[in-house]
């Protein structure tokens, strides 16, 4: 049981080691004692009689013993309801584990504070030492738990920790946590720090414990304990995207003392030559440099001569005429005519900022994000992240972010208890079969470990505590504890049953009664043994906690369902006088015990209809299709797209002298059969667009078909290379062994080494496509996960369909399109016709007006309409016409295209069908022939190989045949699935 805590790597593997060699040669020793003492013991105490009267722990054992009986008699007349309660558990505590968060270790308080401590980039010793102090004062005045705070500033003379001038560590050294009184908990504290010491500007300070500080800049690079690493080649483009993915983090919660990695800032001083001025002045660009690195660097005037030694006599400005920009500009260079011509005249000078730092890994350039984690756990925090990251970011090609420190940790050991959780569930099942010898009754021990699982879920998630690699261990723990109380209880029914007891009940019953002590003991000792563990609140106890809480609430769960659940197990399968399975015939049995283990890791296969399902849920081409053909159901639904209303409106002298004024209405409208073929047409359009997601459609499931059986086929391909390689390896070692004897040639061993090395290629090639035809499919599904194809067989069931080849779909978009033209054409002509137009006006009337004859004064109040009717006739047609004879000649070109469609589709028909037919014939030959002769083959070739007829090279080369002859038959199978998928493209139009 403990083998695979042996087996783990790194902090966990030094944390874990120890205590599973200790338990590991306690249950040898123990085993070792009990081979000598146990029959000694047993014999002294069945030889003695019990004579005296029952202790008070007799009588209250004896008690729970008649109590249990008579609810154990109650419960197996509820065997299906019992069963059916342990398997919701169970699923309960899957869905509970799957949205459980993850660390990698819980952090160990250490008693003290690491504080990395920042100023802005550039800064020189003195700002940084400054700041420092002001710092430690803050933490010394406001917090009396601190006793002393040292710092260290920059890297030291032997640079193991290279750290820039501008960063230091603050060691706070705190005292004992009794003494604390500003806060509780190591947490608070830091939070607390962190709010006093954004009142000294400029620094950023993140708070963490002294050796996980360093363990993470040991195992990442960087201080934090999760860290983001962002690669690319633009430096300007890292910073800009470091800044938004920061800003990103400070909206998770739990995410503390946010670090983003500077590349920039660092003020430099640049002088850009004015060419044409230099030229000017007759000088040249290594004239100019030379006399600004005399300046400012130095150079040599001569030699200086003390005894036996010489010096470079070195000549510069003072100190004092170099400080500041201005010297610079102002520094005199010398012309060839003896001018002295300030540098401002020559060149630019400028302090701009420039990289900081380039910082690489896999020889990318990166910069890094980091940030600690408190009061919520590593997985769920990043995942927040990620979640956030892909939403709201779009990063641009060849950019990509990881995420390392203690996520990645996590991730590595749980790749590792992926391996080392099913080896240890199926070397437990192997000791059962060999100890009982049935895999029925090993698969009833077994139950035992999902029943221990429920409560070690269940207690971590009443704890309130992620999953780590500590609870990972208590699991397998665990189970080696949980399958002793199945052990105990099967071996007293086949003892009861041995001994000539047929009623299964009440072997049942008796063997419980006998055992219900062992058992209970059993878990007791377990249980209180780690109880100190899973109260402790000492230095380390943060790792012991979730281990002791996983083992006693499994212990407890496993217990109690063991006690009611196996018996009703054992009466089910008994009842049943189910034979004993072979071993060889029986392992897949177990898988569903080794699934439970690791369910958070195992991949999740996927049928062709469920890849259907999620083609048409998720596609985005799909989708846009969709969008596509709504927007055409709404120009569909226009019935008539008449012109807008016209309103005028005049003011002025129009009937008189006087001023009044005037408006009126007017609207046009085409002739009437222009918007009936419009509206034809716009339906044709609408009609198109649903015709050709049609063909899409089509066209995308035949490529996830294509696809997941190539997946299939490959996978298979990939067994069959696996077998070939170890026949090969087994012939190798075999002629290796020969030639050593010098019973083979030195070419024999050659040829079997240069045919493993190709199958070894060819199974390579394989498996790269088995996972490049995985990847097109998920990108095909848009699925998170890479998706596992899953058939029963390899040979895609082609449903028998009546192809109607003049209804295909492509024919329908062509008939669509023609249809669509000949609306367009009838509106282009209707379009030659009268248009109509109706208008309204009204109007006042100021001044002296003869109305028949006599004369009468409007002062402008009462007002005056008319109403107008018109036709508009085209003259200048000339336009339309030759519209109308273009939309024409568009339509003379949709039927002969229809035409060219018709052959192309009946063409491609014919050229399918053909080749399905002769794909059928091949499969049909492989399944009925070729198979059956690659069995007869191997039959002959292993008895000839066992008469001694012929030589194990011989043999080889005769199975080698028998491959071959099953990857032809894949080859077959793959070339009629393909062309099965073709012919289901030539179903009818909807």
């Amino acid at each position: 049981v403990y083998l695979p805590i042996l087996s783990l790597q790194g902090i966990e593997g030094k944390m874990f080691k120890p205590m599973a060699l200790t338990v590991a040669f306690a249950i040898m020793g123990a085993f070792l004692l009990s081979l000598t003492y146990i029959p000694m013991m047993s014999s002294l105490v069945l030889s003695k009689k019990l004579d005296h009267k029952a202790t008070l722990s007799d009588r209250i054992m004896a008690r729970i013993e008649r109590f249990y009986q008579h609810l154990l008699e109650r419960v197996l007349n509820w065997k299906k309801l019992i069963v059916s309660v342990a398997v919701g558990l169970f699923v309960i505590s899957v869905i509970i584990m799957s949205n459980m968060g993850g660390e990698f270790i819980p952090e160990l308080e250490e008693g003290d504070f690491a504080v990395d401590t920042r100023v802005l980039t550039g800064s020189n010793l003195s700002t940084t030492i400054d700041a420092t102090q002001k710092t430690a004062k803050v933490l010394l005045e406001n917090f009396p738990e601190v006793e002393k705070v040292v710092t260290k500033i920059g890297s030291g003379e032997i640079p193991t920790d290279p750290m820039p001038i501008e960063a230091s560590d603050m060691m706070v050294i705190m005292k004992d946590k009794s003494e604390w009184k500003t806060a509780k908990t190591f947490d608070e504290m830091a939070e607390k720090m962190s709010e006093k010491l954004k009142d000294v500007p400029g620094i950023t300070a993140g708070f963490q414990y002294p050796v996980q500080m360093r363990f993470n800049e040991l195992m990442t690079g960087a201080r934090q304990d999760v860290v983001c690493k962002l690669f690319g080649e633009n430096l300007d483009t890292l910073a800009k995207y470091a800044a938004l993915i920061g800003a990103q983090v400070n909206t998770v919660e739990g995410a503390k003392d946010l670090y983003v990695e500077s590349v920039t800032g660092m003020p430099q001083v640049v002088i850009d030559y004015k060419r044409d001025q230099i030229a000017k002045y007759g000088l040249t660009i290594s004239d100019v440099n030379r006399t600004v690195n005399t300046a400012f660097a130095g150079q040599s005037a001569g030699l200086v001569f003390e005894g036996e030694r010489r010096f470079d006599l070195m000549v510069r400005m003072p100190l004092e005429a170099r400080q500041q920009v201005s010297d610079i500009q102002g520094l005199l260079v010398a012309t060839p005519q003896g001018l002295q011509i300030p540098l401002s005249e020559l060149a630019s000078v400028s302090v701009i900022e420039g990289p900081n730092q380039i910082q690489r890994e896999d020889a990318k350039r990166r910069i890094v994000i980091g940030f600690n984690v408190r009061g919520r756990d590593v997985q769920s925090i990043v995942t927040e992240l990620q979640e956030k990251i892909n939403t709201n970011i779009s990063f641009p090609p060849a950019y990509y972010i990881t995420y390392g420190g203690a996520f990645e940790n996590l991730n590595a050991a749980k790749n590792r208890l992926a391996i080392a959780v099913p080896v240890a569930l199926l070397l437990i099942f192997l000791m059962l079969y060999m100890a009982f010898k049935s895999v029925r009754e090993g698969l009833l021990i077994y139950s035992a470990i999902p029943l221990a699982a429920i409560g070690g879920v269940f207690a971590l998630s009443m704890r309130g505590m992620p999953f780590s690699i500590s609870a990972g261990v208590g699991f397998i723990a665990l189970f080696g504890v949980a399958v002793l109380n199945g052990i105990v209880l099967i071996t007293e029914f086949n003892r009861l049953k041995a001994e000539g007891m047929t009623d299964m009940k009440r072997v049942v019953l008796m063997g419980t009664k006998i055992r219900l002590r062992p058992v209970l003991m059993t878990a007791a000792v377990a249980s209180l043994g780690f109880l100190p563990m899973a109260l402790s609140n000492g230095a380390g106890a943060e790792v012991q906690r979730p281990l002791a809480t996983v083992v006693i609430g499994g212990l407890v769960t496993a217990t109690l369902l063991t006690l009611f659940v196996l018996p009703i197990l054992f009466l089910m399968f008994e009842g049943k006088n189910a034979k004993s399975i072979p071993l060889t015939k029986s392992l897949g049995l177990i898988a569903f015990m080794i699934i439970s283990s690791g369910a958070l890791q195992a991949q999740t296969k996927i049928t062709l209809d469920e890849a259907l399902t999620q083609l048409q849920k998720n596609n985005l081409t799909l989708q846009q299709m969709d969008m596509r053909i709504k927007a055409m159901d709404a120009l569909s639904s226009i019935k008539a797209d008449i012109p807008s209303l016209s309103l005028n409106g005049e003011y002025g002298n129009i009937n008189s002298a006087a001023t009044d004024n005037r408006f009126a209405l007017s609207q046009s409208f085409a002739f009437p059969t222009v918007y009936k073929h419009e509206r034809d047409w716009n339906k044709k359009q609408s009609a198109i667009s649903y015709q050709e997601k049609n063909a899409i459609q089509l066209q995308l499931i035949y490529e996830v078909k294509r696809l997941f059986y190539l997946s299939i086929t490959t996978a298979n391909r990939i067994e069959l290379l696996q077998f070939s390689d170890s026949i090969y390896a087994n012939a190798q070692s075999k002629s290796e062994a020969q030639l050593r004897a010098g019973e083979a040639s030195a070419m024999e061993a050659a040829v079997l080494a240069n045919q493993r090395m190709q199958i070894q290629q060819q199974l390579k090639e394989a498996e790269q496509q088995y996972f490049f035809h995985r990847l097109q499919l998920q990108q095909l599904l848009q699925s998170s996960d890479v998706p596992v194809p899953f058939s029963n067989d390899a040979i895609y069931p082609l449903v028998a369909m009546n192809y109607d080849v003049s209804a295909t779909v492509p024919l329908r978009i062509q008939q669509l399109k023609i249809a669509a033209a000949e609306s367009m054409w009838k509106a282009d002509q209707a379009r030659r016709l009268p248009s109509l137009s109706v208008g309204y006006s009204n109007m006042t009337i100021k001044g002296w007006q003869n109305i028949d004859g006599t004369d009468r004064f409007y002062d402008g109040q009462a007002r005056f309409s008319t109403v107008s009717a018109g036709v508009t006739i085209p003259v200048f047609s000339r336009s339309l016409s030759k519209k109308s004879k273009a939309s024409s000649l568009f339509l003379e070109e949709e039927k002969i295209r229809l035409k060219q469609v018709q052959q192309e589709e009946q063409m491609r028909y014919v050229q399918a069908q053909e080749s399905w037919n002769l794909a059928l014939k091949n499969v049909e030959a492989y399944e009925t022939t070729g198979v059956l002769h690659a069995n007869l083959i191997t039959q002959q070739a292993s008895d000839k190989m066992a008469n001694g007829d012929i030589n194990y090279l011989e043999w080889v080369t005769l199975i080698n045949q028998t491959i071959l002859i099953r990857s032809n038959r894949l080859d077959a199978i793959d070339q009629f699935n393909q062309q099965s998928f073709l012919l289901e493209t030539f179903t009818p139009a909807p």
